[in-house]
Formats: C-alpha cells, structure tokens, sequence
C-alpha cells in the first residue's frame, strides 16, 4: 500500500512539474508574442509618418505654380507672344 501511495505521489509531483514548465513556456511564448506585436506597431508608425511626408511631397510637386516655375526655370520655357498662339475649337 505504501509503494502504491509512493508511486501515486511521485506521479502526481512530475505532473505538476510538468504543468508548471507548461505555464512557463506559455508565458514565454506570450512575452515573444507580445515583442513582436509592439515592433510590428512600430514598423506601421514609421510607414504611416513616411505615408504622410510622401503625401505632402506630392502634393507640393504637383502644385500649378511649381510646373510653370520649373519649366521656366530649368527648362527656359516662355509664354509665347499673344498673337502667336493659336487656338483650336473641337
């Protein structure tokens, strides 16, 4: 009877090891999990910050005034006299 009660504890001692070691790694895997989320956040911070400077980039690039400024500038494009240009009606 006293073996059997021996066995039945060492039995019951290794589960709970095992539980034990069980939550451990799940814990740990939970901590990995969790450092990967927060870099991911931070990657899509750095995309959207850049996102918006791309917008505003664009949007400074395509401003009227910059083509006519640039072709003038860089291109040494002219405004045609008034009686030179011509028009045609579809």
């Amino acid at each position: 009877m006293a073996a059997a009660r021996n066995i039945l504890l060492g039995l019951l001692v290794a589960m709970l090891m095992l539980s034990a070691i069980a939550v451990i790694y799940s814990k740990y895997q939970q901590r990995q999990l969790f450092m990967e989320i927060q870099s991911r956040e931070k990657e899509l911070d750095d995309y959207e910050v850049e996102w918006g400077r791309l917008q505003l980039e664009l949007t400074t690039l395509t401003e009227e005034n910059r083509v006519e400024i640039e072709a003038r500038s860089r291109l040494m494009l002219t405004l045609p006299a008034q009686d030179k240009i011509i028009y045609i009606k579809p």
